[in-house]
């Protein structure tokens, strides 16, 4: 076990503004049709370049990984949707789509045949873990190697901060529902999320937990996510099956972790271990959206671990 903790103060305090990093790899911005969803999504990289399919969590989008793309995208080819129900991607009404965990993978799964990837190295965070899981599991032969930042697979990594949604999830009543509606989806909530854990909370972005909590703001959307947290329940469900996937395919994985996460605590990341006896574990002095405050100690773990897992560019 390997505890990560920040650099130097300076470097903190005067990072290089996003996107100007001296021949640093250009993001751009994309939509596709999948699924009958219009998904949004960013990418960098070469086209030919191994691919690495970023799943982002609640209650965020793909611009969570806006400092990790381009720190990726000259070694890898690097893509990064939003999920249905969060940051850009549009979901038309007539499509009537059930926001169940099932179909967010079934959507992602769509997305990637119609990029034409095959295969793919997969980061997965909060709900893009129970995500690229199911990914993972029905095309095992696919996926490369997996980063796992906060995104659980075992029943010892659920933390205290479950307890009222466990309570839904044991009485789906529209008190517990509204309870939820109040605490979790608010303003105050959100940011909770992003700081909570955080050496310094000031240290975190802002725009990070405001943009969130606009899109959360959009008509209808509380409901989405209302709806996703009563079915995560189908996650925990569904523990044996992703631990029966570690132990049958054996995929490379690097489980690195903000150790201060309320939500997946750190027993989770260990656990990985009882599956997968090779897993690199690492954890970050730092809360659940690890990536706010470390990007730079991720990026950097990535590359070393993608690389020593045969996840690299080939000679021409």
């Amino acid at each position: 076990m390997i505890d990560a903790t920040s650099r130097t103060a300076t470097k903190r305090a005067t990072p290089i503004p996003y996107g100007s990093r001296v021949n640093e790899p250009r993001t751009s911005i994309h939509r596709v049709k999948a699924d009958g969803v219009n998904v949004f999504y960013r990418a960098a990289g070469e086209a030919n370049g191994p691919v690495v399919l970023l799943l982002h969590g609640f209650p965020s989008s793909s611009f969570m990984f806006r400092e990790l793309i381009p720190r990726l995208a000259d070694h890898y080819r690097v893509i990064a949707p939003d999920l249905p129900g969060f940051g850009f991607t549009e979901v038309p009404l007539e499509r009537k789509y059930v926001n169940t965990f099932d179909q967010l993978a079934v959507t992602i799964e769509a997305f990637t045949r119609a990029l034409k990837i095959d295969r793919y190295a997969i980061y997965v965070f909060d709900y893009g873990a129970p995500t690229g899981f199911r990914l993972a599991m029905e095309h095992p032969e696919r996926v490369t190697a997996i980063v796992s930042q906060n995104g659980n697979a075992y029943e010892e990594g659920l933390g205290e901060a479950w307890a009222p949604i466990r309570k839904y999830w044991a009485e789906p009543t529209a008190e517990n529902r509204d309870i939820l509606r109040k605490s979790v989806l608010t303003a105050g909530g959100t940011r909770w999320q992003y700081t909570y854990g955080v050496r310094d909370p000031e240290s975190v972005p802002p725009e990070s937990y405001t943009l969130d909590t606009a899109l959360l703001e959009r008509p209808g959307n509380k409901e989405i996510q209302l709806d996703l947290f009563l079915d995560y329940a189908s996650n925990v469900k569904l523990y044996p099956k992703f631990q029966e996937y570690f132990r049958k395919s054996k995929p490379p994985l690097l489980a690195i972790w903000g150790k201060n996460d309320p939500f997946f605590i750190p027993a989770g990341a260990e656990a990985f271990r009882k599956d997968l006896p090779n897993a690199q574990v690492q954890f970050l002095e730092t809360g659940h959206f690890a990536i706010e405050t470390h990007v730079v100690e991720i990026a950097a773990a990535m590359k070393e671990f993608l690389n020593a897992s045969g996840v690299r560019r080939t000679s021409a």
